[in-house]
């Protein structure tokens, strides 16, 4: 599987964010998108995952599922994490297991994985800013899906969580699966290539 894109423009708001970024991602690889705040790594990944309109260029997934386009076969961690506060932390996975899977998934390893198996009855509205996020992550476990669009993955993890997310970030890849992340800090991935963008907003 390879993910592409070529030539790609972005505009927001009638203001161009970048233009002429081009990039490749094949299963087992990483591909980090940096740059200064502004110069468009979020609207980049959000781009790719069909949320913000292509200005130029074309994204082009090689090797997927034919029958799926590139946000049904991936994952993506935005900067809000997509929690129901009155739903408890293990009714929150359970509802993105059933959303994004074929059926509802065990959610007891992924949730052990994260830390977060003690508090499974607890309302999400409770969990800190630490905790959301690693429920956020426990959603991209419990579904495989070849494809991770990670957006400041390592927001609000202390030192340990960064650690796990390193983990599992590198399980996917040894499994064949495939990251392109927007960092502004290291991922602990030291095979990952990087893509600098410096167009501004």
């Amino acid at each position: 599987m390879r993910l592409s894109g070529s030539d790609l423009a972005c505009q927001r708001g009638g203001r161009e964010v970048f233009t002429g970024v081009s990039f490749s991602v094949a299963s087992g690889e990483a591909l980090t998108i940096v740059g200064r705040n502004g110069a468009g790594k979020s609207s980049l990944l959000r781009m790719v995952v069909g949320l913000v309109r292509i200005a130029d260029g074309r994204i082009a997934l090689d090797g997927g599922d034919p029958e799926l386009n590139v946000a049904e076969q991936a994952h993506y961690l935005g900067h809000q994490d997509a929690l129901k506060p009155s739903l408890s932390v293990a009714e929150n996975l359970r509802f993105w297991s059933g959303f994004l899977g074929t059926g509802v998934a065990d959610i007891a390893e992924p949730l052990a994985a994260v830390g977060l198996d003690t508090l499974a009855d607890l309302p999400a509205a409770y969990l800190s800013a630490g905790q959301r996020r690693r429920l956020s992550i426990a959603r991209i476990l419990v579904v495989k899906r070849p494809i991770w669009l990670l957006d400041e993955p390592t927001s609000a993890l202390d030192a340990a969580a960064q650690e796990r997310l390193a983990e599992f970030m590198r399980a996917h890849i040894a499994g064949g699966g495939l990251i392109l992340a927007a960092t502004h800090s290291a991922l602990g991935l030291n095979d990952a290539r990087e893509l600098r963008l410096g167009g501004g907003r």
